[in-house]
């Protein structure tokens, strides 16, 4: 009698819960959906009416979840990333887009739609997937947003991503020098940089082991992009423009120090929905 998804899927739980797994349900669902081409409710859906798997259904689940007992990010297996109302084609080379990282662009995205320009422009400083400029060009659509991206890897997937999007424009290069034409008329300038102590290794290892180190490390105290970012992005702002950064939970009163020292104008630094110091904005004077 052929085993049921029902019976395999508990198999796959039990499997990367005893790795590790945060969420192993979530992901063993996940997993049978992309082999099934289901969506988590589709699968849930299956169980319930006892949907039997096929031989070549079992063994790719199978090869996926041992992979994934491995930890090898959930994301790189299905290909895809959710990001607020995108999915994201993501995989080696690029750093996987955070949950976390979601309330930080509205920050991004209140300021582009308070903006008075009839037109805004938003620059995000070392983009990786496209994400957060992706985000902000779908949900301010009368904005020019404008994605910056040194990594060669990352750039090819960002690329992917925002293809037909037609008010942004990807670019690759470095984020100290890129778009010297947009000097003093931007409105928000967002990123999200390495920012990751030298000697902090990170305890989960889907980071550690899977996203690339140059979206993770930031000098000794993390905060080497951080202070060229403040350098730059006060280049490219208008007076009164926005800059958003995330950052790590204790990074907040140094970043502040920085952004103070800059010249920057109403530092100030806001949770997450964990209530963990998240992102700091402040005002170009």
């Amino acid at each position: 009698m052929p085993e049921t998804l029902a019976a395999r899927l508990r198999a796959i739980a039990a499997r990367l819960a005893a790795a590790g797994v945060p969420n192993p349900v979530v992901d063993a669902e996940l997993l049978a959906g992309h082999v099934l081409g289901l969506s988590r409710g589709g699968v849930q859906a299956a169980v319930v009416r006892g949907d039997a798997l096929t031989d070549a259904d079992a063994a790719a689940l199978d090869a996926l979840a041992a992979r994934r007992a491995a930890r090898e990010p959930l994301q790189h297996l299905t290909g895809t990333a959710a990001f607020r109302h995108l999915e994201l084609a993501v995989g080696p080379g690029v750093f996987v887009p955070r949950p976390e990282t979601e309330t930080v662009v509205q920050f991004a995205i209140d300021a582009l739609l308070s903006s008075p320009d009839e037109a805004p422009i938003a620059v995000d400083l070392g983009t990786g997937s496209g994400a957060i400029a992706l985000a902000m060009a779908t949900e301010v659509p009368h904005a020019r947003v404008f994605a910056v991206e040194l990594s060669e890897a990352a750039h090819a997937w960002a690329a992917r991503n925002v293809a037909g999007t037609e008010n942004l424009t990807l670019v690759h290069g470095d984020l100290a020098t890129a778009l010297p034409e947009l000097d003093g008329t931007v409105a928000v300038v967002v990123s999200n940089p390495p920012y990751v102590p030298d000697d902090a290794v990170p305890r989960d290892p889907e980071v550690r082991l899977f996203d690339p180190a140059q979206a993770l490390y930031g000098g000794a105290d993390g905060l080497d992009v951080v202070r060229v970012i403040s350098r730059r992005a006060a280049e490219l702002l208008r007076p009164g423009g926005m800059l958003v950064l995330e950052h790590g939970e204790l990074q907040g009163e140094a970043i502040r120090g920085i952004l103070t020292g800059d010249g920057w104008r109403a530092p100030a630094t806001h949770q997450d929905l964990t209530r963990r110091d998240r992102a700091t904005t402040a005002l170009r004077a």
